[in-house]
């Protein structure tokens, strides 16, 4: 997984582009030393004359000296944001999702990554059980906040029953450290039945609490199982009735932390409002949304932004048939939208798709895979003017689905119109000018 510093794109007019430097061309050193990743190399381009060192494709080193401005970028994009190699995960989590893929995926399915660097530059968690103090030193050093650290639970023996690492049980300590090193953290629980709820889980909940407002928010999200558990810890997914028993308890301490400081701090994956049947908490709730890529208040920032949008004049003087790809859980969310959206000779239909690829159980739309999608839309009879897909599906920045089937692929085997829409805004505006 070692990149190396491999240039993947250059843009026009930049100072790259001037040096005539290519993708495939390795970024070696700079200023005489080293570079692990796109932090060191940020630092060390601060500076107004800088020194690189270059291999090129055919092997052969080249010295460039160049000038520029205090901070000016040198308009290069890597293949990897880590140029020594990502660090793996050497934990044996009894609920790791990488672990229950299925054989002959694409490889960057499979890898664990535990890398602090990663959760600093993009907010991926991390469990803190390979850091070390060289890396607590160079975390205070260039000031690498906020981190993202998976606690899932603070007593210390159900912590390492959980990861399967003796190093588990540290972690209180260890976000003391984090925080005495000027670090702000955002912290996550996977929350796994009769292992780390009950007791643990308000436990875990008022540790953490005890180290705001160094720790910014917590939050609990449910443990996802696929079919492809041979072998695996045996865990359960959550009832409806434990949902609701976990709702009702997280609301306890949001309303308690509310009055305290005017934040919730804690919140609820909107799974467990869907598991239950409850409805989806109020967008002040969420405050600023700080943990909305792991899945919290992703529903009501959608329904706020669908509010905000409008159907005046939207109109069709034809019959428009479209179809709104989502995942089970999300289709309890965007039929009664749907159902409102009166725009004439618009015909909408919800195609909540089962995940057969993972398994039932798996009912979020980002895990749905281009084949089920594809298997679901074939089963529908009548007329089709065109299908939507939802974007979370696709990797990120990338057309293409986990499966590696791609949305033009899925057009011809369809033989009609398949756009993407990747929030509410995105849906409402091929609903309302598909053309």
């Amino acid at each position: 997984m070692a990149s190396k510093g491999i240039i993947a794109r250059v843009l026009p007019n930049s100072i790259a582009s001037e040096l005539e430097l290519v993708p495939g061309d390795r970024l070696l050193a700079v200023n005489g030393k080293p570079v692990q990743d796109i932090i060191d190399l940020s630092f060390a381009l601060a500076e107004e004359t800088v020194e690189l060192l270059v291999e090129k494709a055919n092997g052969e080193q080249e010295l460039i000296e160049i000038e520029k401005d205090y901070n000016e970028d040198l308009g290069i994009e890597f293949e990897s944001a880590v140029f020594d190699q990502v660090r793996r995960c050497a934990n044996r989590c009894i609920f790791c999702f990488v672990d229950q893929m299925p054989p002959g995926m694409r490889g960057s399915l499979y890898v664990k990554d535990d890398d602090y660097r990663l959760s600093f530059l993009y907010g991926n968690f991390i469990t803190l059980t390979n850091l070390g103090p060289r890396d607590l030193e160079r975390i205070r050093r260039f000031h690498l906040s906020p981190l993202y650290v998976s606690v899932h639970a603070t007593d210390g023996d159900v912590r390492q029953k959980m990861l399967g690492n003796k190093r588990a049980g540290q972690i209180m300590q260890q976000l003391r450290d984090l925080i005495d090193a000027g670090v702000e953290l955002h912290t996550q629980v996977v929350l796994c039945p009769n292992i780390n709820d009950g007791l643990i889980l308000e436990k875990t909940i008022a540790d953490l609490a005890e180290l705001y407002p160094h720790v910014l928010s917590l939050a609990i999200v449910p443990v996802g199982l696929t079919r492809f558990r041979e072998g695996c810890y045996p865990l359960k997914s959550f009832t409806a009735d434990q949902a609701a028993a976990i709702i009702n308890t997280v609301h306890h301490w949001q309303r308690r932390f509310q009055q305290q400081w005017g934040t919730a701090f804690v919140y609820l994956a909107d799974e467990f409002y869907l598991a239950a049947g409850h409805p989806i908490p109020e967008y002040d709730l969420y405050g600023d949304f700080p943990q909305l890529e792991n899945g919290v208040g992703i529903v009501r920032a959608f329904l706020a932004e669908w509010e905000k949008q409008t159907t005046d004049g939207a109109a069709y003087a034809e019959k428009h048939y479209i179809d709104v790809v989502c995942g089970v859980s999300a289709a309890k969310i965007i039929e009664p939208l749907l159902a409102d959206l009166k725009i004439p000779n618009l015909y909408t239909r919800v195609v909540a798709v089962e995940n057969i690829f993972f398994g039932p159980s798996v009912t979020v739309t980002g895990l749905l895979t281009g084949q089920d999608i594809l298997t679901a839309l074939r089963r529908l009879p009548g007329p089709r003017t065109g299908v939507i897909i939802p974007g979370v599906a696709l990797r990120k920045g990338e057309a293409v689905f986990l499966d590696d089937l791609t949305p033009d692929k899925l057009a011809q085997e369809l033989g009609t119109a398949v756009r993407t829409a990747y929030f509410a805004k995105d849906l409402h505006h091929l609903l309302t000018a598909w053309r």
